[in-house]
Parts: structure tokens; C-alpha cells; sequence
């Protein structure tokens, strides 16, 4: 630990320096890139610094202790503060997610439910707005297939936060434990007895890739162009301005038709195609080092949930991390921090875990290699 720490506090040292230099301040891009590291690595030799100081106060008391005995009282006390300054800094020396300084696009799809789907896509949507809001990141709606009673059958968003934002604060670090299935239980305004129906909604959250990163030729597009079409496929555009765009090498398909400008359309489409084929480098990759993080569910099966809002009990659940809470309304209205919270702190313990077994693994082979 000690190592690690000691490298990324000359790595802070380095890029101050070279904040300095007059050739990085006159290169916009490189100078986001580098205040951006920055900040990032801003706790951990905070953290580190305060760790030192812990063990060096330690140490001194325990050594007046031994000519002194009446210092001997402040030793438990200093080291509970060096037990809780370590576990602070081993926390923050977990390794991070390269993407989570970036923004997101976030899909919602109604799923099994049919009406009651497509309005419950919509309550998540408004939700996922809200707490933007809280946070203060802002939102721009790329594309919506709304149903018959004011639903959506599927809308994308994009969520960007502004400003260069605190390590673990940006949309993606925050947003991307949302991917899943999601399952509402409630009494369908469509329900005329008073029944309790369940359906469900699937979120897909995508790290928000710049055109740099994800280079796309353009022989590789099949671009279609259609009418938009509102609720109950009834016409609203007299135009071709909806775009379809396929991706021949791996399929994919990205359609847009929120916007009258077809040109407009195809840019939202190709943002979402670009954020698409990064997740899916991004997931190729961490299978291929046999680190994969949490999948997103991409099926919206009942079955398949990772979180549960259900009305009457006014009751929120998610099912990865077992945190329950009585404030669904509060949930609703963006007050998600609490149970994103859970998940990151779950992501945490098993990230410290497996470090924890790897490193008893790699001790064991050194004594073995020793004999």
C-alpha cells in the first residue's frame, strides 16, 4: 500500500508541474485531461499525508511512553486514529473504473406490462431527471417513443455533469449500478378492481465516448431514413427526419426521431452509437482480463431485477445489495443517493476483498518459492 500511495503522490507532484508549464495551459484539451487526473488523485495524498502523520504520532507516543508512562494513555486513542487514516487511504487506493469521470447516455425501455410499463419507464425517467437535478448535471433528451397514455416504450437521455466534477462524482461513477431490470409493483391506472399488478423496465446507463476515442467509418453505416411516428404509430412528421443507423461489423442498430432536423437526428443517433460500441470494447476487455464488473441486464424479464418500488408498502428494494428503505415517494422524486451509495460501498467491500485474497494468494506462493 505504502508503494502505490507513494507513486500517485509523486504522480500529483508530476502534473502540478506540469500545469505550470505554458505549453499545457495554451492545450485545452490536454489541460482538461490533466486538471481532471488531478483532482482525481487530490484525496489520496490528502489521505496519504494524514496516514503518515497518524504514524508518525504513534510511533513518538509510544517512544515517551517507554520513558514516560503517563503517555502511555494517548497510544490506544492514536491508534485508533492510524487504524481509521489506513482504512481510509486503502479505500481510496481501490482501483477505479477508467470511465468514471465520464458522462452517461442512459436508456429506459418499458418491458413485460404492457401500459403499465411504458408509465412506469416514465416514473424511472422522471426520477433519473430529478436527481440530475439534485446533483446538479444537466440533461438533454435525445430521442422518445412515447405510448398511448403518455408512457414511453423506450427514451434516451444524455447526463453530463459541468464542470470537471470530484472523484466518484460523475454521472457514470454514480449511474452505472442503475443497469439492470427494474420492477414495479402498484395498482395499473388501467386496473379497474383494485388489483395489484407487477411489470417491469430495463435501464441500459453507457459511459458517453467522445469522437475521438470511438472512430467510426462511415462505409461501415447502413443509414436509413423514415417518418417519425407518435403514439399508436400515428404520423407526426410530414418529413423523412427520423434516422435508422446500422453498424455492419457488429449489428448494432441506433434509431432517432425526437428532432425535426433529420441532420440533428443522425448526430443524436451516432453519439448513442459511439456510446454503444465503447461499452462494448469496454466489456470486451474486462472479459478478456476476467474482471468483468456487474452486467448490465439488457432483457427486461420480470425475473431478472435488481431493484423493486413497490406503491403500496411505499417500499423501495434492491436486490444486490440488500438495502430496503419506506421512502419510495422520496426515491422517485431524485432522492437516490442513499441507495446508489449501497451499491458503490458493495462495489468496495468486494474490490477490497479480492485484493485482500489475491494478496494472501501472491504471500503464500512467495513462502512457497522461499523453501
Amino acid at each position: 500500500m505504502l508503494d502505490s500511495a507513494k507513486a500517485l503522490v509523486e504522480e500529483h507532484a508530476a502534473l502540478e508541474q506540469q500545469m505550470a508549464d505554458p505549453a499545457i495551459a495554451a492545450d485545452v484539451a490536454a489541460l482538461r485531461k490533466i486538471n481532471t487526473r488531478y483532482a482525481a488523485l487530490a484525496p489520496v495524498v490528502s489521505a496519504y499525508h494524514a496516514w503518515v502523520a497518524a504514524e508518525e504520532d504513534l510511533q513518538a507516543a509510544r517512544e515517551l511512553a517507554a520513558e514516560e508512562p503517563a503517555f502511555a494513555e494517548e497510544v490506544p486513542a492514536l491508534e485508533e486514529v492510524r487504524v481509521a487514516a489506513e482504512a481510509k487511504l486503502r479505500r481510496l487506493l481501490i482501483p477505479r473504473d477508467p470511465d468514471d469521470d465520464r458522462d452517461v447516455i442512459l436508456e429506459v425501455k418499458a418491458g413485460e406490462g404492457g401500459e403499465e410499463s411504458a408509465l412506469f419507464a416514465a416514473d424511472l425517467l422522471r426520477m433519473y431527471l430529478r436527481y440530475a437535478e439534485r446533483r446538479g448535471w444537466s440533461t438533454e433528451l435525445l430521442d422518445a417513443t412515447e405510448s398511448d397514455l403518455g408512457g414511453y416504450k423506450d427514451v434516451r437521455v444524455a447526463v453530463k455533469a459541468k464542470g470537471i466534477p470530484e472523484p466518484g462524482q460523475a454521472p457514470w461513477a454514480r449511474l452505472k449500478y442503475e443497469g439492470g431490470v427494474h420492477r414495479v409493483q402498484r395498482v395499473p391506472v388501467t386496473e379497474s378492481q383494485g388489483r395489484i399488478h407487477t411489470s417491469a423496465a430495463g435501464v441500459l446507463v453507457m459511459p458517453e465516448a467522445e469522437d475521438v476515442e470511438i472512430e467510426i467509418n462511415p462505409n461501415d453505416l447502413k443509414i436509413d431514413v423514415y417518418r417519425s411516428s407518435g403514439p399508436g404509430g400515428q404520423s407526426v412528421n410530414t418529413t423523412d427526419s427520423a434516422v435508422r443507423i446500422t453498424h455492419l461489423p457488429t449489428g448494432v442498430v441506433v434509431s432517432c426521431q425526437n428532432e425535426k432536423s433529420q441532420l440533428q437526428n443522425k448526430e443524436s443517433a451516432l453519439r448513442v452509437l459511439r456510446a454503444r460500441l465503447h461499452q462494448m470494447a469496454k466489456e470486451a476487455a474486462d472479459a478478456e482480463a476476467s474482471a468483468a464488473r456487474r452486467s448490465q441486464v439488457r432483457t427486461v424479464d420480470r425475473s431478472e431485477r435488481i431493484r423493486t418500488y413497490n406503491f403500496p408498502e411505499n417500499r423501495i428494494s434492491d436486490h444486490r445489495t440488500g438495502y430496503k428503505a419506506y421512502n419510495l415517494d422520496a426515491v422517485l422524486d431524485g432522492d437516490l443517493d442513499p441507495i446508489v451509495q449501497s451499491a458503490v460501498d458493495a462495489d468496495e467491500a468486494a474490490t477490497l476483498a479480492a485484493l485482500g485474497e489475491q494478496g494472501e494468494s501472491e504471500k503464500v506462493g512467495a513462502q512457497r518459492g522461499r523453501r
